[in-house]
């Protein structure tokens, strides 16, 4: 006969197959809710960075309200935890786009981000994947509704619009066809240069926002040091006659690569001097050094490790669109021979005056594919002021002394490439 169940056990083992069958739905549904791992907020005048890092990819929907002026953020499959919570405490005083952030539970798995606004904003949102210390990331950027031009007609906020909207990527350089030679080159951008034109140089502090580059044992940041010493050099570059200068940022806020490198045509810069303080695996390389641009590969392991550590910067900052190929192929194609030679005499006369300031990586510029030297016709190179991941020179790069050598090595050095460039 088949073995049959009394009623009483049937009910028992009905509630033990329901009771784990919650349990498993419960598990199920928590995992699938996203977890917040942080919040950040990056106030600047060109524009305001919201990120919301969670462990995995998230779902999202905007819109903008007005009366008063909110930007709203519907965020799918997530709780409202203590984490999130502390968005509202991010927010600073002045942050010329931001009055306060608000956030509430909708549902059981939607959380509402409310920005309250200071003025009309056009919001750029995306989403990034995982990369080194960073996991998903939803960014919003808050950029101004109106683009106005300022005292020193910077053109960053134009130049990030278009870089938004994707038209930087497509911006060339105009070819003409040079009859002499045979072959197409890029135009030039000036009228033959009176004796009289001012040099234009454009200043690159690394990294910012987002994106902090290096970071000493002592948690010092490269993006820090290296603004520093740019804003050093531009004043000592003010007093120069004959000179003017501009920065790419001079605050702490994120710009993407190629418009580092679209600003400086934009200006056009005679000369564009990336400005470092990078590190390595190994601690105890020291030194400075100055990098050209090459075209056919890097002139040292360290020099391949460096490019590629700081080409990866648009990533870890954090962009909607790459600029890949305006960068990695275009602008190779149309490296102009002068420029290139111009770069190398630069960077060797910046180097030489470096030398008197600090020890030498190595004794000769070093060569590698720097994604933001890659402009085609301004002389381009990148100085790493020193190794921020060796605990001397990070203690040094943290003095105005030092800071200040720095400064006047890289003045001297323009001054001497002024007397020796080819034109």
């Amino acid at each position: 006969m088949p073995k049959t169940h009394s009623p009483t056990k049937r009910l028992l083992i009905k509630g033990i197959i329901a009771t784990c069958l919650l349990s498993v739905t419960r598990v199920g549904f928590a995992a699938a809710l996203a977890k917040v791992v942080a919040v950040r907020v990056w106030p600047s005048s060109t524009y305001t960075r919201i990120t919301i890092e969670t462990n995995t990819h998230l779902k999202y929907k905007c819109s903008l309200l007005n009366n008063p002026k909110r930007l709203a953020i519907d965020i799918n499959d997530i709780n409202l935890d203590a984490t999130l919570k502390k968005i509202s405490s991010k927010v600073l005083s002045r942050d010329p786009y931001i009055k306060s952030i608000n956030v509430v539970q909708l549902n059981s798995k939607t959380v509402r981000v409310m920005v309250d606004l200071k003025q009309d904003i056009k919001p750029n949102t995306f989403t990034l994947p995982p990369i080194e210390k960073y996991k998903n990331r939803l960014v919003i950027d808050l950029y101004p509704s109106i683009v106005a031009s300022t005292e020193d007609d910077d053109p960053l906020l134009t130049l990030l619009e278009e870089y938004k909207n994707g038209e930087i990527i497509n911006k060339q350089p105009e070819i003409k066809v040079d009859k002499n030679k045979g072959k197409d080159t890029p135009r030039q951008k000036k009228n033959t240069p009176n004796k009289n034109s001012p040099i234009v140089v454009v200043l690159d502090p690394g990294h910012g926002g987002e994106d902090p580059g290096a970071i000493g044992l002592k948690n010092t940041r490269e993006k820090d040091i290296v603004l520093q010493i740019a804003r050093r050099t531009y004043d000592l570059l003010k007093k120069e006659p004959n000179i003017k200068v501009y920065m790419t940022r001079n605050e702490d806020v994120f710009i993407p690569l190629n418009v580092r490198v679209q600003k400086a045509r934009t200006l056009q810069a005679d000369l564009f001097i990336s400005i470092h303080a990078d590190a390595f695996i190994d601690r105890s390389v020291k030194g400075s050094t100055v990098f050209a641009l090459s075209t056919k590969g890097a002139s040292s392991s360290a020099a391949s490790y460096l490019a590629q550590t700081q080409n990866e910067a648009d990533q870890i900052g954090g962009v909607s669109r790459s600029g890949d190929k305006y960068l990695d192929n275009t602008i190779l194609d149309l490296v102009q021979k002068t420029t290139l030679t111009n770069g190398v005499i630069l960077g060797s006369s910046i180097l030489n005056r470096m030398k008197g300031v600090n020890k030498l990586h190595k004794p000769s510029i070093e060569k590698a594919g720097f994604a933001v030297l890659k402009a085609p016709d301004i002389p381009s190179v990148l100085v790493e002021t020193g190794f921020i991941s060796n605990a001397d020179e990070e203690k040094k790069l943290n003095t105005a002394a030092f800071q200040i050598q720095i400064s006047t090595a890289i003045v001297n050095g323009i001054k001497d490439y002024l007397k020796k460039r080819k034109k």
